[in-house]
């Protein structure tokens, strides 16, 4: 998929280079070199307050960029980094102290880590911005909802599943997801449990077992029910309670909410429109839906910042948004959708677009949340 390309100047390849530029003795933004085998942090530190990263793909394979706090909690990252392409994480870290950047070549494993620390105090945004404040409220508000509603359609789904009634569990699956979709940036702050929930086949390969939705997923449409698919359904059943109390206490960013708007149509770009995401059931277009709800979800809550600072993006969102809308509604089928086996190259590739023009838009929130 493409990406928003920012045009990076030469004072940030020198930094990627090695060299320390006047941008970033200022506390500018700090280049990153991403590489198949190598993460080049332009800087080791920065003061507290909003830190931005330039991160330029320089290797052959998609890439990813995160700055974790302690525990491995994700403060912000950003995904889909094609050869070639260079993209702009911007967070918000009020807090000094120890955190650990990472590049993951592939998008797989514990990716290329890096110390780097964060000195002083500062301000929160939401303490001196009535607007940023209640945005945050807002969001969190509709995250309660949805963990509410997640925890609901699991127990019926595990129950679907521990009774062995293979019809029911395979209606519920997709239904279930919604929730676990449109808040999945929340889910994915939390390292360890992300994968527990939602990691496809492919974490076998590192060195994770095979949990959550997809294994579930494999036994309902593939293998059938296995010995142990009781108690894999109970397992997802413990580890959605886990993500409902931790994401019901977490304490958002502005900054993470409109990071996340964009996470997600990386979700929809990455996992979505290839098919990859739901590989046995082909329910794909119910967490390519669900992905579209929860960024706009984020949206909305900023929508009077972002109305104030750049009505001229709000428009542009407004109108992109309705544009997928428009798309996918042609995908539907009563109250759910097509099979992803069910779709034309010509269906794809028109979701791929509209989805793409809308990514351009919201990569450009941030920014207008960081007040830059």
């Amino acid at each position: 998929m493409k990406r928003l390309a920012i045009v990076v100047g030469c004072a940030v390849l020198l930094t990627a280079c090695g060299t320390t530029t006047p941008e970033e003795e200022k506390g500018g933004a700090i280049a990153v070199a991403a590489n198949d085998d190598a993460c080049d942090v332009g800087r080791a530190e920065a003061d507290a307050g909003t830190i931005t990263f330039e991160v330029t793909n320089k290797g052959s394979r998609v890439t990813e960029f995160y700055l974790y706090a302690e525990g491995d909690r994700i403060m912000g990252e950003v995904e889909n980094i094609t050869p070639g392409l260079t993209r702009r994480l911007i967070v918000e870290v009020s807090e000094g102290g120890e955190y650990e950047t990472a590049c993951k070549p592939g998008m797989k494993g514990k990716g290329i880590r890096d110390a780097f620390r964060v000195n002083g105090q500062a301000d929160k945004q939401v303490d001196s911005d009535t607007k940023l404040a209640e945005a945050t409220k807002s969001y969190q508000r509709y995250v309660n909802s949805q963990c509410d509603a997640l925890l609901t359609k699991t127990k019926e789904f595990v129950d679907a599943v521990k009774g062995k009634k293979v019809d029911e569990a395979k209606a519920l699956f997709p239904v279930t997801r919604i929730y676990w979709e449109r808040i999945e940036p929340v889910a994915e702050s939390f390292g360890d449990i992300d994968p527990k929930i939602d990691g496809r086949e492919d974490v076998i390969e590192e060195g994770l077992e095979f949990t959550g939705f997809h294994r579930l997923e494999k036994d309902l449409w593939v293998s059938g029910l296995q010995a142990d698919s009781a108690s894999m359904a109970d397992r997802l059943m413990s580890d959605i309670e886990d993500l409902v109390n931790r994401a019901k206490t977490l304490e958002l960013t502005p900054l993470q909410l409109a990071n996340g708007a964009k996470e997600l149509l990386d979700e929809v770009a990455t996992g979505k429109i290839t098919g990859e995401e739901d590989r046995y059931s082909h329910t794909d277009l119910w967490d390519f839906r669900s992905n579209v709800d929860g960024s706009q979800a984020a949206i909305a809550a900023l929508r009077p910042v972002i109305e104030e600072r750049d009505p001229d993006l709000l428009s542009t969102l407004d109108e992109r948004f309705a544009a997928v809308d428009e798309v996918l509604e042609k995908q539907r089928v009563g109250d759910g959708f097509k099979l992803y086996t069910e779709l034309t190259e010509a269906d794809i590739k028109e979701m791929a677009e509209v989805v793409d023009a809308l990514g351009e838009p919201v990569s450009q929130v941030s920014e207008v949340v960081a007040g830059q």
